[in-house]
């Protein structure tokens, strides 16, 4: 195993399109980052350009102690696992599994030994005489895991592994990859644009946007504390409500805007957010994620702490309902990288009874609202 760091990494296509820009990152020996970022941000460019299959602009790759920006791809000992499988349909599980080492000139006792012990570790070991067309598609996907595993990498090099699989067992394959890492402790980077499969999955997550790293942190960190508007409206689902405000100050105390009403912030809330202070009077943007509001008539303790809305849009889930709400007057969503405004968005208790059409009074819990610079967008 070898940890993986990059500095000051680019890539500069041939058209002019910066792809990756100034990258620095570090991954530790036997860690799970994941890279998560919207389609074209850069993620599997950095991908390719640790595997060796880009070259850099500018920047480092390092493997271990090793700088391998001119090191050719099969001599860094790293795995690819891939979206679309690539395995050989003319080749049983086993020969698939068995065929990067006999490249390498390992022994056939040597290959029967990884490729049976990798088999029984993902369950393989009763298809082995299969081809690939007699697989579904998360077998085929544990058979392309296996042929990394068999090369016992110094990393693993994941490209969207799986984005081809329905829901159902790509919530499967993720629990089954969470459990394959601890089992293994390998070095991966795991590349997807599914917040939620990163969120699941990295010890870390990444997140890019237009070939820079935004932030980088623990699942819980990044969810709770994003470091700008752009990781808190990418992390979560649904999205976090972000509303252009301002701030109003009463002697000592400071609320915040919100359509008609008032938000009165608690002395913990500024105490976390000394910089509020220095907004008071001028605009801010106002984060609200969407279990962080409820039905009012489930708060009784609400109070002022509430926001009068009628319903535009109810999908029951069972375990709770998503609610969408109309913008009271004057109210402005702050849209991100040129999104389309969004409606407000809560994550209601089942009993509510909320519909279509009706007013519903939303209790908002104060204590956990975000706050962002509305110029330059980063975090206060």
């Amino acid at each position: 195993m070898a940890s993986i760091a990059y500095n000051g990494l680019s890539k500069v296509f041939d058209d002019g399109t910066v792809a990756v820009d100034a990258f620095d990152l570090a991954i530790g020996d036997g860690e799970f980052v994941v890279l998560v970022g919207p389609s074209g941000s850069g993620k599997t460019t950095v991908l390719r350009m640790t595997a060796g299959l880009e070259a850099p602009t500018a920047g480092e790759v390092r493997i271990g102690d090793d700088v391998v920006n001119d090191v050719d791809p099969q001599d860094r000992n790293i795995a690819m696992v891939f979206q679309n499988y690539a395995l050989y349909p003319h080749m049983n599980v086993y020969d698939n599994m068995g065929f990067g080492l006999r490249l390498h000139g390992h022994g056939k006792p040597e290959i029967r030994e990884r490729v049976e012990s990798a088999a029984e570790m993902l369950g393989l070991t009763e298809l082995l005489a299969r081809k690939p067309a007699q697989l579904s598609g998360g077998q085929r996907q544990r058979v392309a895991m296996g042929r990394a595993i068999v090369r016992e990498p110094d990393a693993f090099l994941m490209d969207e592994p799986l984005s081809n699989l329905d829901a159902k067992l790509r919530v499967e394959m993720r629990a089954y990859v969470g459990m394959l890492h601890q089992r293994l402790a390998t070095t991966t980077l795991y590349v997807t644009h599914d917040q939620t499969e990163a969120m699941t999955m990295g010890d870390r997550v990444a997140v890019m946007r237009d070939g820079r790293l935004e932030q980088c942190d623990v699942p819980q960190r990044l969810y709770d504390t994003p470091a700008n508007l752009f990781v808190a409206s990418f992390i979560g689902s649904p999205a976090m409500n972000l509303l252009r405000s301002r701030l109003d100050a009463d002697g000592d105390s400071v609320s915040v805007e919100c359509g008609s009403a008032r938000l009165r912030l608690p002395h913990a809330t500024l105490a976390r957010h000394p910089k509020l202070r220095d907004h008071v009077g001028g605009p801010i943007v106002l984060g609200i994620r969407p279990e962080d509001l409820e039905d009012a008539a489930f708060v009784p303790e609400a109070n002022g702490s509430c926001l009068d809305c009628e319903c535009s849009l109810a999908e029951p889930l069972g375990a709770e309902v998503i609610a969408h709400f109309a913008l009271a007057a004057g109210q402005e969503t702050a849209a991100v990288g040129g999104e389309a405004p969004r409606p407000l968005t809560a994550r209601l208790n089942p009993r509510s009874g909320v519909q279509a059409g009706r007013p519903v009074r939303l209790a908002v819990d104060v204590g956990r609202l975000h706050f962002f610079d509305a110029e330059t967008e980063l975090a206060l």
